[in-house]
């Protein structure tokens, strides 16, 4: 197999007496759906934060393309081209779907015009049109606010906004966990479509159909530990709930 594009080995962080992670190690490689999977509690939100940049494990190590790094922030996680789209999508609901791909990096025009802070309106819509359309995004319009879109039409624009930025790994906290049957299939779609732009997609999910559904591979963790690894095929919701719970999995053992 080849080299994972973003590998963490013997993470551990501690909340006071509490321990969030212990040895914790975790790996995604690129092209691929990746399950981070665990019941409530059993760490998946911190290993979250420490491989984007939002926490500092207390001790552990992390690796980019197999080289060694250092996360200050998820700015910095961002320019190794690391993202995440969480529960709430950090969209700005007045602006456009355009002005949320670029938000905050936006184009300034050329010469005075940029010195004064004028937009390059017609190559940011170009560069997000051209994006939509290499994810195969339809949206009901680019020139209304994205307040206006349904559910999955904003989870579709904060998927692409990160697609854009993000050249490695994209972690993507339950991204239909308020949507309908419809623009759910329509979001698994595009996620299907990031992977195969060879960007690595980390799916938080509760909902293990879903993850049966979508997954290539699944990382467990259970009381703050990694249990287990191993690819989807095969497996079974009971098998899951099993690792979740127990920490094994009868039919299918541990890959390597």
């Amino acid at each position: 197999m080849s080299t994972p594009v973003l590998e963490a080995t013997g993470i551990s962080r501690h909340f006071g007496g509490v321990r969030a992670l212990e040895e914790v190690s975790f790996r995604v490689y690129p092209g691929e759906i990746c399950a981070l999977i665990g019941d409530n509690g059993a760490g998946k939100s911190t290993l979250t934060r420490i491989l984007s940049g939002a926490d500092r494990p207390d001790s552990g190590s992390l690796k980019i393309d197999g080289q060694p790094v250092v996360f200050d922030s998820p700015g910095c996680a961002q320019q190794y081209g690391i993202s995440t789209v969480y529960q709430d999508l950090a969209l700005a609901p007045e602006l456009t779907p355009v002005d949320n791909l670029f938000l905050g990096r936006e184009e300034l025009r050329s010469g005075l015009a940029g010195k004064l802070g004028m937009l390059n309106r017609a190559s940011m819509r170009r560069k997000a049109v051209d994006q939509f359309a290499r994810l195969g995004v339809n949206l009901r319009s680019l020139s209304v606010p994205v307040s206006t879109l349904s559910g999955g039409q904003r989870q579709s624009v904060a998927i692409a906004r990160a697609a854009m930025w993000a050249g490695r790994v994209i972690f993507m906290d339950e991204p239909t966990a308020a949507l309908g049957v419809v623009q759910t299939d329509r979001v698994l779609q595009l996620i299907r479509q990031v992977r195969e732009t060879g960007i690595a997609v980390v799916l938080i999910s509760h909902n293990m159909p879903q993850v049966l559904e979508i997954a290539d591979r699944v990382e467990v963790l259970r009381l703050g530990k990694s249990v287990a690894r191993m690819p989807t095929s095969g497996l079974r919701v009971d098998d899951l709930v099993s690792l979740m719970t127990s920490g094994t999995c009868s039919p299918v053992g541990e890959e390597a």
